[in-house]
């Protein structure tokens, strides 16, 4: 056979081939489509499913309550050498039990500095977890000290949502302001993170209780969070239901409050920007701003000097109640 005629076969085969697959494409092509159509559906079905469960369960990963064993063992001050203290039931107006605890300096002590610190918690953990920290309030600063485990938290009863600790925080405030010690005293509210959040939300409600406010970390709303931590849900993050928008909440804190600012530069959880957003914010006519270079979101409070100014702002900016 020649070139020529092996040529015109391989060029009549070719034909024939390509005859055949247009053929069996077109009578495949509906079936393409369907296919097209259905694989669209499944991964339309499953976007959906995925946001109706990030939805849904949001606020299992915003309170995690249970991490660390959170609903496990709850420390009491007495192991951190805090023996004349309190362990409180606080009733809510919906029905939920708060765990708390208090512990009194003595009132008629010569260096009692009649200030009173209400430790506002991270969102993770449980009370006994920041029993240190406690200390550090009533032993070196000579301040009455207040610390509730948030509803679904520790041994409280409930489920964690904005709404729930926005309540948990009015019950607080409402037995602080009944209690015959602590109601003459200079309330501070310390919140780190999700309670820097619950801090501004107390001072802005209830700004005639509230003498000094310290915020850790704390953020502008959990809705401007979400791209930080999540950048593929960043599209979607007005889906989080849970808002806490401090941004709009801060302005509403008068002037005669001092605040102190107290931001981690590394910070991988909250963008460091929020605490500054919020320290520009705030109206406060003195306000104190403590940044530290290496620290990230949960090593804040062990960085070096980091509880020297927070003395010093409580010591020298906070007035003992009645001055």
């Amino acid at each position: 056979m020649s070139d020529q005629e092996t040529d015109k076969i391989v060029i009549q085969t070719t034909a024939y081939s390509s005859s055949v697959l247009l053929f069996k494409l077109q009578s495949w092509f509906p079936f393409l489509v369907k296919a097209a159509k259905m694989s669209t559906l499944i991964l339309g079905g499953f976007s959906t499913l995925l946001l109706l469960g990030i939805y849904h369960f949001q606020s299992h990963i915003i309170y995690p309550a249970g991490l660390n064993d959170g609903h496990g063992t709850v420390d009491t001050p007495d192991l951190y050498g805090m023996h004349d203290y309190e362990a409180i039931d606080l009733e809510t107006l919906d029905g939920e039990t708060l765990k708390a605890f208090v512990v009194r300096q003595n009132p008629k002590a010569p260096n009692y500095s009649n200030k009173t610190v209400l430790v506002l918690c991270p969102n993770a953990g449980n009370i006994g977890h920041y029993l240190s920290i406690v200390k550090l309030f009533y032993a070196q600063m000579n301040c009455n000290v207040v610390i509730y485990s948030y509803r679904g938290y520790g041994h409280s009863t409930g489920k964690a949502s904005e709404k729930g600790l926005k309540i948990d925080a009015d019950t607080v405030i409402k037995y602080i302001s009944e209690d015959e010690q602590l109601s003459k005293s200079s309330l501070i509210l310390y919140g780190r993170s999700l309670g820097g959040a619950v801090a501004i939300y107390i001072a802005s409600n209830y700004p005639s209780h509230v003498h000094g406010i310290i915020l850790e970390n704390t953020f502008l709303s959990i809705r401007k969070v979400i791209p930080y931590i999540l950048p593929l849900l960043g599209p979607v993050s007005f889906m989080c239901h849970q808002i806490w928008d401090s941004e709009s909440a801060i302005v509403k804190i008068p002037s005669n409050i001092p605040m102190c600012f107290m931001s981690a530069k590394k910070d991988e959880i909250v963008p460091p920007a929020h605490i500054t957003s919020l320290h520009q914010l705030s109206k406060s006519e003195y306000k104190e701003w403590h940044e530290f270079p290496n620290s990230t979101h949960n090593d804040t409070v062990i960085q070096e000097e980091y509880w020297e100014k927070i003395a010093d702002f409580i010591r020298d900016k906070v007035a003992p109640y009645g001055r």
